[in-house]
């Protein structure tokens, strides 16, 4: 059924590879992805992929230039074996927030990924919960992106929060994130509210205002990730001021760097919902619920590879 399709990893997030694989009901391909003395990448295909359509699940999470340099080197051997199609399946595509200059003399770098990967031989692109739509657009090649919606309207749709199920309120943690938040409370059929952020400096964020009602409601905080945890923290607090009865948190991407955990553990949020787009490593907390979306991007990979429409996913 699946004779033509190999699904290959570097080191980045073995585990979620090996979920989709599983899910498609296949076997990881044979590859090997390790380092020459001097640090440089080394890698090995360790199988006929001669006319095969060949996905790379790599996301470039932290370390991450070095796993972008492994997703580009394995996508190079992939093309000089012959393979017939790459796609390069990046869950979290790291650059993805300097898609802009918002100063003179900065660079573009999410541009700048789009084209080693393009130079690289990748074929098509697969991530999700892109930071901002218009990096589609940097490609020449076909980008599918995926939305980690439907693992989080399946996780609040549980039978344990009905006792709020009419009071819900999602919340936008700034204005960029208003389209993604309208979206979901449609599906959970709650309000939503915004907050308006200024931003100092990067990586620090002051809240100045709250719009919407969160008084005695269950507030959902949804952004594409969470870093230093800075941002979800004082949106939170200004939360619980305003006299949000719960807080949750829920997040494509838990990139946690920092002491992101230990705010978090600090902070009034009940509960932070991620996807294992990135691996948690050592970052666990009581407070952190992991949802995976191993099956989301194996149907994905399935459609991409019998010509199907992924869109469908999310109709």
């Amino acid at each position: 059924m699946y004779d033509k399709l190999r699904v290959f990893t570097g080191n980045a997030n073995r585990k979620l590879a090996a979920d989709i694989t599983k899910k498609i009901g296949i076997s990881l391909g044979k590859m090997f992805v390790g380092r020459f003395s001097d640090g440089e990448v080394q890698v090995k295909i360790e199988e006929n992929v001669r006319g095969k359509d060949c996905f790379v699940i790599q996301p470039t999470c932290p370390p991450v230039n070095e796993n972008l340099v492994e997703l580009l080197v394995i996508i190079d051997a992939l093309l000089r074996a012959s393979a017939k199609r790459i796609t390069a399946v990046m869950p979290y595509y790291g650059y993805g927030r300097q898609d802009r200059k918002s100063e003179p003399r900065v660079p573009i770098s999410a541009k700048l990924v789009a084209t080693l990967l393009t130079a690289s031989g990748a074929d098509r692109i697969l991530s999700m919960d892109l930071h901002a739509g218009q990096i589609q657009g940097f490609f020449d090649i076909p980008v599918d992106h995926l939305y980690a919606t439907p693992v989080f309207i399946k996780y609040f749709n549980d039978k344990k929060f009905d006792k709020y199920r009419n009071n819900f309120v999602v919340v936008a943690p700034d204005a960029g994130g208003v389209e993604r938040a309208r979206a979901f409370a449609k599906y959970i059929n709650s309000n939503l509210a915004i907050v308006d952020k200024r931003r100092p400096s990067p990586n620090q964020a002051a809240i100045m205002n709250i719009i919407g009602e969160v008084k005695d409601k269950m507030a959902i905080i949804l952004d594409d990730m969470v870093d230093t945890g800075g941002t979800l923290v004082k949106v939170a607090y200004a939360l619980k001021k305003k006299g949000a009865k719960i807080i949750y948190g829920a997040a494509s991407h838990g990139v946690l760097s920092g002491n992101a955990v230990s705010l978090i553990e600090e902070s009034p949020i009940e509960k932070l919902i991620i996807t294992d787009s990135i691996p948690l490593n050592n970052k666990k907390s009581d407070k952190i619920v992991v949802l995976s979306v191993s099956e989301l991007l194996a149907k994905s990979i399935i459609r991409i590879y019998k010509e199907e429409s992924v869109s469908e996913l999310f109709i």
